[in-house]
C-alpha cells in the first residue's frame, strides 16, 4: 500500500486537496492518507513560562482544529488515514516525514499567491517542492 501525504493548514485550499484525494479518477485506492499538519515551536520564553505540557496542549488542539475539515471529508470519501501532528519549520518537517515513511507523494493546496508574492515569501509549497523526496501535487 502506497503512502500520500496530504499536508494541511486548515485551509479552503487544504480541503480542496483532501477532495481531490476522494475524487479523483487518476488515483487508485491503494494508498494510505498521512494527514499532517506542522505548528511551530514556540520561543524559549515562552517555553520558561509556560512548561512543555501546556505548550504540548496548545499544539494538540491547532493541530487538530486544523486537520478536521481534511479529515472530514477523507472520512466521507471512505478514504482510509492516520493523523500526524508535527511541530517546528512546516516545509523542513513535512519534507523530513515524507522521506521517513517513504511517501509516493505529497498532495497539498496551493494559496496561488502571485509569483513575485512567493519568490520574497519563499512559500511552504515552494520550499517543499524544491526539497521533497517525492512527487509533489498541488492542488
Amino acid at each position: 500500500m502506497n503512502t500520500i501525504i496530504l499536508a494541511t493548514d486548515g485551509s479552503s485550499y487544504s480541503d480542496a486537496a483532501a477532495r481531490y484525494l476522494v475524487g479523483s479518477p487518476l488515483l487508485d485506492r491503494n494508498f494510505i492518507v498521512h494527514v499532517v499538519h506542522c505548528e511551530p515551536d514556540v520561543t524559549g520564553d515562552v517555553q520558561a513560562f509556560i512548561g512543555k505540557a501546556g505548550i504540548d496542549a496548545w499544539h494538540h488542539e491547532e493541530s487538530g482544529k486544523a486537520m478536521k475539515s481534511a479529515v472530514d471529508i477523507l472520512t466521507e470519501g471512505n478514504v482510509a488515514f492516520e493523523c500526524h501532528e508535527l511541530t517546528g519549520h512546516a516545509a523542513e518537517k513535512i519534507v523530513d516525514y515524507a522521506a521517513k515513511v517513504n511517501a509516493a507523494a505529497i498532495v497539498m493546496g496551493s494559496h496561488r499567491r502571485a509569483p513575485v508574492l512567493d519568490a520574497v515569501l519563499r512559500s511552504v509549497c515552494g520550499r517543499i517542492v524544491a526539497n521533497a523526496p517525492c512527487p509533489v501535487l498541488l492542488i
